[in-house]
């Protein structure tokens, strides 16, 4: 038998690695970390105000980042401090409380931007990118000190695992999510252990 000609032959390609598949990966950030992350945003580059103010908005909103470099004023109320989320990936809409450290940050962006329609502007008075909100986050953690990655969709997690770890229902967190499937909401409940204490005894 001849051998197989090896010109003929297709290399296979590279196996994909499943994502998140090290158990010990860090998915989220605490509300301390959070903190940490816009305090130090606000004191770097020209754009502090603008940069600080966008990872409060994706944290306190779990947004996606896409929902986020594509935030309307028309989707704000400042003076009723709400705000219309408007979900992406057939995501259900929903309607959010602003707090009082977001009106005052979204307010001072309206002023620097009045005649901006989109609320998170680049230099070239356009939306920003989704590389651009990827470098923003990463710089901030740089200068916070955090030791490991940190990326844009790690903040919506981190505020699932927020609202998991006060015991919110799981209902509510799916509707703030804006959910349609909530088997993608009841990963950021944490394992209630002790709530199963005594389960085996006869």
């Amino acid at each position: 038998m001849e051998p197989p000609d090896k010109s003929k032959t297709k290399s296979l390609p590279p196996r994909a690695q499943r994502k998140n598949s090290d158990p010990g990966k860090r998915k989220y950030l605490t509300p301390d970390e959070v903190k940490l992350l816009i305090e130090s945003t606000k004191q770097v580059g020209r754009h502090a105000d603008r940069d600080s103010t966008l990872i409060l908005i994706c944290y306190l909103h779990a947004l996606r980042v896409g929902e986020l470099i594509t935030l309307r004023w028309d989707q704000l109320s400042l003076d009723e401090k709400r705000f219309r989320v408007e979900r992406m990936k057939r995501g259900n809409p929903s309607v959010h409380r602003l707090n009082l450290d977001e009106v005052t940050a979204l307010a001072g962006l309206r002023q620097q931007n009045p005649n901006s329609e989109i609320v998170f502007v680049s230099e070239r008075n356009g939306a920003l990118t989704r590389r651009a909100v990827h470098t923003i986050i990463a710089r901030a953690a740089k200068i916070a000190g955090i030791s490991f990655p940190v990326h844009t969709y790690m903040l919506r997690h981190s505020k699932g695992y927020q609202l998991g770890a006060k015991g919110v229902d799981t209902k509510a967190i799916q509707a703030y999510f804006g959910h349609r499937n909530i088997q993608h909401t009841v990963g950021y409940i944490p394992d209630q252990i002790d709530q199963f204490d005594g389960f085996e005894e006869d």
